[in-house]
């Protein structure tokens, strides 16, 4: 099986798990479509590169990046998750 039939069976695996929230996207760092998986509700990180995207819906779904406001939003967000305990 070559590389690209076993990345495509991967991510058609990821994408009918139901316990992960994922979805197909271009991440906005290595431009390239892959799975994105939510770390928390439109944010989502790229599978290939490991970079956190901000969802963005205006006609068409975008994966935006991330914002001074948008990183400090995500470490609250960590903290309320984890009973407050530094993660």
């Amino acid at each position: 099986m070559s590389n690209k039939k076993k990345k495509e069976k991967l991510i058609e695996t990821i994408m009918f798990s139901n316990r992960i929230d994922t979805v197909m996207g271009t991440c906005a760092e290595c431009e390239e479509d892959t799975v994105l998986v939510a770390i928390v509700s439109d944010y989502y990180r790229c599978t290939t590169c490991g970079f956190d995207n901000k969802q963005h819906v205006n006609g068409k779904i975008s994966y935006l990046k991330l914002t001074e406001k948008d990183i400090d939003f995500l470490k609250r967000e960590a903290k309320i998750n984890n009973n407050n305990k530094e993660v």
